[in-house]
């Protein structure tokens, strides 16, 4: 009889204590983070949904890209990058035929997300998170696999600091809607 009792108890106080431990709410590491994060989305995640194209050509460089964002978390995209040199040529300088980066180059495919992110020294900042692959197994290299600074989104325009841009800031300014290179 006493073993009995003995075993209620203990399946009470087991039952107590995995009641007790449970909790329908999760716990974040960094609750301000989460709740940022959620803000930035419900935000501005509806407005980012939809096609955006960006061009720019500088003296060496021409670069287009098209990007299609779906809420689902997923985009595709287009890229279309050429590059020439500036030679010597009989001592006068002249540049050379465009070419295509072909690794550079092609569909691609992959997800994406808005995030509030602290940087090292504590400070937080709005994140657009993009990894894609190419669609063509021939290209080695990722068209996207990094988080880069969000700048905002409007009706007509989507700015995310890239790692392409000629201005100097790297800002990339995308507009709404599909295009074609002009190139």
């Amino acid at each position: 009889m006493k073993t009995m009792k003995f075993w209620r108890m203990v399946l009470v106080v087991l039952a107590a204590f995995s009641l007790a431990s449970c909790s329908s709410e999760p716990e974040y590491a960094d609750p301000e983070a989460h709740e940022k994060t959620a803000e930035l989305r419900e935000q501005f995640a509806p407005l980012i949904v939809g096609t955006w194209h960006f061009e720019q050509t500088t003296d060496k460089e021409r670069f287009f890209e098209q990007l299609t964002f779906q809420d689902d978390g997923t985009f595709t995209g287009v890229r279309k990058w050429q590059s020439r040199q500036l030679v010597t040529m009989n001592n006068e300088q002249r540049y050379t035929d465009w070419e295509s980066l072909q690794q550079l180059n092609g569909t691609f495919t992959g997800k994406w997300f808005l995030l509030w992110e602290r940087d090292g020294e504590g400070e937080g900042h709005n994140m657009i998170f993009l990894r894609a692959e190419f669609d063509d197994d021939a290209n080695t290299v990722l068209p996207y696999s990094h988080t880069a600074l969000f700048d905002g989104v409007d009706a007509t325009t989507l700015r995310f600091y890239g790692f392409w841009a000629s201005n100097g800031s790297n800002l990339m300014t995308y507009q709404r809607g599909a295009a074609e290179p002009t190139f």
